[in-house]
């Protein structure tokens, strides 16, 4: 009879290791205030914050229910290896062994959690891309990039929702802004800060040169009421007729809005709502957001500097390498995590790079 004592032993470390990080006894005391709240007959009275305690119950609860059947499930391990030990019952490997492979596969999915760190992380989040260099092929690869965190998104079950795209001179896009609405899409999305760079044959070149494309990716936080004041003397607002996929209107005015903030160059978008004061009201909301995470990076990397901290790769910067010809990788240039599976990462499959770069940010902020 195998003994699988060290399995075991690892998996029951890890589990407390998820006891920590998911903060579990405060998770119990919260989900039973939650509980609470959510059964008042008069929660609907305030319908945005019926929807927040909702999603905090669901989740708490949720992860709450997680490490339970988890504990339950190493507990059912160890007493099956036990009892088959006492009598030399090898039959009983193949039993015990899926159990464990299946409880590690579980806590490989729950310690992702702890990776996410910032106040944040949890929440949705604002996404703008926009081209650099590279002409034509630069303006297609960033619309190559939209389309591969939209893949990334739906294979999430997450919700995207597009403020505002600006057509390119000949094809793809100068810009695109939108919206990832999933728990902790603002932590995933964080790995996708920089610039990006695509080498390949050129579809645009008759002479079928290798050309070279650079995007850049910027993330904020959705923040619910942030508190911070925006002069609207530096508000500089353009209104545009929204549009859906493929350019269909959505209406015959122009109620689309975008509001560009001069001081830093920030620009937020809203064409979902039909008036144009809703339009600007959304817009101003995300613009606010994106002023309030603009405030506390530069807090943050003064403290960096004031801490003798080395700076990490960030917006400006170069991250990642798409390779399309001679060869085929992608390559993060921070963590140096590659695949050769270029389609398959430009059709959304991501998460490798993502949970990655959590992993090296970690260990830089424990150096």
């Amino acid at each position: 009879m195998r003994d699988f004592t060290d399995d075991l032993r690892d998996l029951r470390r890890r589990l407390s290791e998820a006891h920590g990080y998911l903060r579990v006894d405060e998770l119990k005391a919260r989900v039973a205030e939650l509980e609470i709240e959510v059964s008042r007959p008069d929660l609907w009275d305030d319908q945005d914050r019926a929807k927040k305690l909702n999603a905090e119950y669901a989740n708490s609860k949720g992860d709450l229910d997680q490490y339970e059947v988890l504990s339950r499930d190493v507990e059912d391990v160890e007493v099956l290896h036990e009892l088959a030990r006492e009598v030399d019952d090898s039959s009983q490997e193949p039993d015990i062994e899926s159990g464990i492979s299946s409880v590690a596969r579980r806590l490989d999915g729950l310690e992702l959690r702890s990776l996410f760190t910032g106040e944040h992380d949890e929440v949705d989040c604002i996404v703008h891309i926009n081209t650099k260099d590279g002409g034509v092929d630069a303006q297609d690869w960033s619309e190559i990039l939209l389309r591969m965190y939209s893949r990334w998104a739906e294979r999430r079950g997450f919700e995207v929702e597009v403020d505002d795209v600006s057509p390119g001179t000949e094809a793809g896009i100068m810009s695109a802004e939108f919206t990832i609405k999933g728990r902790y899409a603002y932590g995933l999305m964080t790995s996708e800060r920089g610039t990006h760079r695509l080498v390949r044959i050129s579809p645009f070149d008759n002479q079928g040169r290798r050309q070279t494309s650079f995007s850049a990716v910027q993330v904020w936080p959705v923040i619910d009421d942030p508190d911070v004041e925006i002069n609207e003397a530096d508000i500089r607002m353009e209104v545009f007729r929204a549009s859906g996929a493929g350019g269909q209107h959505v209406n015959k005015t122009s109620s689309a809005v975008r509001l560009i903030h001069e001081p830093t160059g920030l620009v937020a978008s809203s064409q979902e709502e039909r008036s144009q004061l809703q339009n600007r009201e959304k817009a101003m909301n995300r613009l606010r957001a994106m002023v309030a995470s603009r405030i506390e990076e530069e807090h943050q990397a003064e403290l960096d500097r004031i801490a003798g901290k080395q700076a990490t790769v960030g917006w400006g910067s170069q991250i990642r390498s798409y390779v399309l010809q001679p060869y085929q990788m992608v390559k993060d240039l921070r963590t140096e995590i590659e695949t050769s599976s270029v389609e398959g990462v430009l059709d959304g499959d991501i998460d490798e790079f993502m949970e990655g770069y959590l992993r090296w940010r970690r260990a830089g902020d424990e150096s």
